[in-house]
């Protein structure tokens, strides 16, 4: 049996442990970017009970044209939680002041974990450096990992070299479709640039996607990596 993942003080604050027993379905849901009506067929999709359980994994807001209906649509059901992106700690450090903010909404965005953990996974935005032990990570290298060797989509990607112990779902990294390694799981599909919106059904082990989406902004084909 896979232990419960130790992390460095400062991230263990933000650290939301979940027993997966109490729910019946588990599904983690990728980066939204705003993007209500795409999260909300997803949604429509899953046919969700009311002991299921939806955990995305952050970049709820910014980008795509409705941020406060998807921190309503996720705040409002006690079925769905996020861990916090990059652009939700752009909104917390004042980087960004964006003007479709509401009372409560940055109090929401703090109050989101940086992890969330149950059994042997781990879900985080970004993802972690195969090098280092997790609790040798600090909050923003959770939050804006792609590669040990920078941030750019150059590579080589850190899940590349990551053999476990634990399950790793992330965001952040726009991939042409999702990883699938037995390890890691990307979920970012690009969906505020046209792509799908993707969730892990963690009970069967599949993926499930809504159609392609509006392209609410465009990317450059050299910012959407392969899938090896």
């Amino acid at each position: 049996m896979v232990p419960k993942p130790e992390f460095s003080a400062a991230v263990e604050q933000a650290h939301t442990r979940i027993d997966s027993t109490a729910y019946d379905d588990i599904y983690i849901v990728g980066d939204v970017h705003g993007s209500r009506t795409a999260l909300e067929s997803l949604l429509s999709t899953l046919e969700l009970g009311a002991a299921d359980l939806v955990i995305l994994v952050g970049d709820l807001v910014r980008k795509g044209p409705d941020s406060p209906g998807v921190i309503d649509l996720v705040r409002d059901d006690d079925r769905l939680v996020s861990v916090r992106g990059n652009n939700e700690a752009k909104i917390l450090r004042g980087e960004k002041e964006p003007g479709w903010l509401r009372d409560g909404d940055t109090a929401y965005l703090a109050s989101l974990p940086v992890v969330v953990s149950f059994d042997d996974a781990v879900v985080v935005h970004g993802g972690i450096d195969p090098t280092r032990t997790l609790s040798d990570h600090t909050v923003e290298e959770l939050l804006t990992m792609r590669s040990p060797l920078g941030s750019g989509y150059d590579g080589p990607f850190w899940y590349e070299d990551y053999s476990g112990p634990y399950r790793v779902f992330f965001g952040h990294t726009v991939h042409e479709r999702p990883v699938d390694r037995e390890y890691a799981v990307g979920l970012d599909t690009g969906c505020v640039y046209g792509g799908q919106l993707t969730a892990y059904d963690y009970r069967r082990g599949r993926f499930v996607t809504t159609d392609p989406t509006a392209t609410h902004q465009d990317r450059s084909d050299d910012k959407i990596a392969a899938v090896q």
